[in-house]
């Protein structure tokens, strides 16, 4: 085939709802392109964001459950989706919601039971994309960055800022990525704490004022001491993060304003060797427009901010094509990116 019609699942970190993408890929001489159809978020009701937020504390019985009514919940909200939008996609790629993602135990968990989601939807489902590479020793994350080398060719670096920020770039004809820091899921939870689900525009943060020792302080865990290949997980933010946060008795606008500067400074580190290149910056941190005007002054990048409709839904785009690679039984996750011992195929499929 050198047409793929696929609709895209996402959901992360920040539990902001379920993103859905119809896309079309068309190959044409070893070159993809891509269109987004249609797509939408459908927000998670009070029931589902307290089940999913609580389900890694739960009983084997209750995970067991939660995955299975979880995958049909994704089936209906694709069936609903198919009528609304009048379309005929070839299959469904879903990501799952993640709940483990510890890959030096070898474990990473994406809920969402494929073969629910494939009964309901009537449709065939890949699923699954982590599972393999974590296997194979690698850290199972970022999966982005291939959708970036062939879907977003013409940009030096791809930055998005979706719950962690995370940046993807070739060097040395090899696809390098990681995650740098915390972003969304460190400003949505300050900002909760001024009664606001996410700092609109970057108000708060513009308001605060910087605090040096948190900043001195954060900059310090070991995280950014690290070399590539790594990845960040909710875990490490409870762990590692959130206790240096929290110990700071000062203004949450000032925590705000000095966590957008660390996110600044972080960024700044993880792309000073690529000067004046031309960098894209997706996901919902690109709304932002105090941490963006604060990256633009000190990336000392070509900032590019796509459409509305690219920002918020390229991870379900790149999902989408993930799937698409795995039905072609072509490598969708990068040794390069991710540390395991090879290029491998990742994604389970599930017939209806």
């Amino acid at each position: 085939m050198n047409t793929y019609k696929v609709i895209g699942l996402m959901s992360g970190t920040s539990l902001d709802g379920v993103d859905i993408a119809f896309c079309v890929f068309r190959k044409k001489e070893k070159k993809w392109s891509f269109e987004i159809k249609a797509a939408e978020t459908i927000d998670y009701s009070k029931d589902w964001i307290k089940k999913l937020s609580t389900v890694e504390k739960s009983n084997a019985f209750t995970l067991a459950q939660t995955n299975v009514e979880y995958g049909h919940y994704l089936g209906q909200l694709v069936k609903n989706f198919i009528i609304k939008n009048k379309i005929f996609p070839d299959f469904i790629s879903s990501h799952g919601h993640t709940i483990f993602h510890q890959p030096e135990k070898k474990i990473t968990l994406q809920i969402g039971d494929g073969a629910a989601i494939a009964a309901v939807a009537g449709l065939p489902v890949v699923c699954d994309f982590r599972s393999t590479d974590v296997a194979l020793g690698g850290q199972g994350a970022p999966l982005v960055p291939i959708g970036d080398k062939y879907l977003f060719s013409e940009y030096d670096l791809c930055l998005n800022l979706g719950g962690f920020s995370n940046i993807s770039f070739d060097k040395r004809k090899e696809r390098i990525a990681f995650d740098i820091c915390p972003a969304n899921i460190i400003l949505n939870k300050l900002a909760e704490e001024s009664g606001t689900s996410f700092d609109n525009k970057g108000l708060l943060a513009r308001s605060g004022n910087f605090n040096k020792v948190l900043f001195d302080e954060l900059n310090s865990l070991l995280y950014y001491s690290l070399y590539p290949p790594k990845s960040l997980r909710k875990e490490w933010m409870i762990n590692s993060f959130h206790p240096i946060i929290n110990k700071y008795k000062i203004p949450v606008n000032d925590k705000l304003n000095t966590v957008c500067e660390h996110i600044v400074f972080q960024i700044g580190q993880a792309t000073y060797f690529k000067q004046s290149k031309k960098m894209l910056v997706t996901g919902g941190g690109a709304f932002n427009d105090y941490l963006i005007e604060r990256i633009k002054e000190h990336a000392h990048h070509e900032i590019f901010i796509p459409s509305k409709k690219i920002i918020l839904f390229k991870e379900a785009l790149i999902f989408a094509f993930l799937g698409v690679l795995r039905m072609e039984e072509k490598p969708n996750c990068l040794k390069s990116v991710t540390g395991a011992i090879k290029d491998n195929i990742g994604g389970a499929i599930y017939l209806h």
